[in-house]
């Protein structure tokens, strides 16, 4: 993390949220929280999607570093005009997450009701729950790395110093010491 590298955060105007290609993985915990929320939420999201019963498409699996220690997944839906031809249930028009969207409109942090392993990406967990970054190369010739190539060289903790600071808040409240 305290790499320097010739990189900087995505243009969401130009991605269209490239990153929610694949959905995510959605702590227990977190996906009760966004259920909580559903009249909020699925205000952001388009009409046919309104139904919190098509929110997540059914798989579990045991999770060792999320909250609860199982993780659901969203659905991911055919959208032609998506990088890759799909899409996270949850992104909505402008290609901003209805989440977060959601999350802002009911004066929280955007952040609020998104699940931790989208906060996080690109940045992903190892084997040992420690936060890292696949090597730069290949993630800047992904287009849903959420980086771009940049002509300065920069630190990735200060590439993504705002997910980390809120990331460690959240570990403040949540974790155990």
């Amino acid at each position: 993390m305290l790499r320097r590298e010739p990189m900087q955060r995505c243009a969401l105007a130009e991605c269209k949220g490239a990153c929610c290609l694949h959905g995510v993985w959605v702590d227990r915990a977190e996906s009760e929280l966004i259920l909580t929320h559903a009249q909020e939420i699925a205000a952001w999201m388009p009409e046919t999607l309104r139904d919190p019963q098509v929110w997540f498409d059914g798989r579990r699996e045991q999770d060792p570093f999320s909250r609860s220690g199982e993780v659901l997944h969203s659905n991911v839906l055919p959208d032609r005009a998506h990088y890759g031809g799909t899409a996270c249930v949850f992104l909505g028009e402008d290609a901003k997450c209805a989440l977060q969207m959601a999350g802002q409109a009911a004066g929280l942090h955007p952040w609020s009701w998104k699940p931790f392993y989208c906060i996080l990406h690109p940045l992903d967990l190892d084997e040992q729950g420690r936060i890292t970054l696949d090597e730069t190369a290949e993630l800047l010739a992904e287009e849903g790395s959420c980086l771009r190539p940049a002509q300065a060289l920069s630190a990735l903790t200060e590439t993504f110093a705002p997910e980390i600071e809120y990331l460690l808040d959240g570990c403040n409240r949540y974790c155990e010491s």
